[in-house]
């Protein structure tokens, strides 16, 4: 029994470093993308990212948040084919999730990234407002603690708002058929475009305001609440907010001040996962 935990725990630790060590690339890319950037078309000039005061903060939530990710979306789909499916062995579910199941799985991958990106942009919507209510608010205000919001700061995210958020809609997704492949083509793509909204940069993105959520969209879902942060919930597709009464993009403004109104919140990366319990 000692031998065989100490080997899924060798088997964790090699799986961990090698989902720390693919976000290096791609967080040196966004780093060095966003810095040029801002340095043109900057929202909120002043001092650059990497001179923010909880910047430590920002990293632990940027490389430890996709291993948590990753585990609980893994746990959720082990334990959704147990309920809905009846499958219960690792052989089963290597079968049933290696490429989807169902009419779905059948279709070319790129119909699959369609269906995948609005059937979870939906469902994200609704969660992302219900994270805004009363109840959830606490877990949700972690996202919002950010004063200097840069895209660095796009993966500030209390464990239980992903749990109830992204996790479960890529978990009901991949229930449904989606093909597990879709996440090696999004993936990258959906971590470039979380920190684009997040980015400090005045594109409003003309026209294209309403396909694609853009960095000036976003910010003022960051805003106060009587401002725009009770507006713009979409994470990808702001149609729904303009379908739904939320879209939020006064002409001829730039949002600004962000955080949230409760004074000394905690900054710390530790104290900000143990703050929504003890409120």
């Amino acid at each position: 029994m000692t031998q065989d935990m100490l080997r899924e725990f060798l088997s964790f630790l090699v799986s961990f470093g090698q989902t720390f060590l693919k976000g290096i690339p791609i967080s040196l890319a966004l780093a060095a993308v966003f810095t040029i950037l801002t340095w043109f078309w900057a929202c909120n000039p002043g001092r650059p990212w990497w001179h923010k005061r909880d910047l430590i903060t920002d990293l632990c939530y940027w490389f430890f948040i996709p291993v948590i990710t990753r585990y609980l979306r893994i746990g959720m789909l082990v334990l959704g084919a147990a309920v809905l499916f009846r499958i219960t062995t690792a052989d089963g579910l290597i079968a049933f999730y290696d490429n989807g199941h169902g009419p779905l799985a059948a279709l070319p991958l790129a119909a699959q990234m369609v269906i995948f990106l609005i059937g979870e942009d939906i469902i994200l919507y609704w969660t992302h407002r219900l994270f805004h209510g009363q109840r959830m608010w606490r877990y949700h205000a972690v996202h919002h603690s950010s004063e200097e919001l840069e895209w660095i700061s796009a993966a500030r995210f209390h464990p239980v708002n992903l749990f109830l958020g992204s996790v479960a809609a890529d978990v009901v997704m991949l229930l449904i058929g989606i093909s597990p492949n879709v996440f090696v083509v999004l993936g990258p793509l959906t971590i470039a475009h979380s920190a684009f909204v997040h980015a400090n940069l005045d594109w409003k993105l003309g026209p294209f305001k309403y396909v694609i959520a853009g960095p000036v969209f976003h910010r003022w879902h960051h805003t106060a609440a009587d401002r725009g942060g009770e507006k713009n919930f979409a994470a990808t597709f702001p149609i729904l907010d303009v379908i739904f009464g939320t879209f939020y993009m006064p002409a001829g403004q730039l949002p600004d001040n962000y955080g949230i109104g409760e004074r000394e919140y905690p900054t710390s990366f530790p104290a900000q996962l143990v703050h929504p319990f003890t409120q």
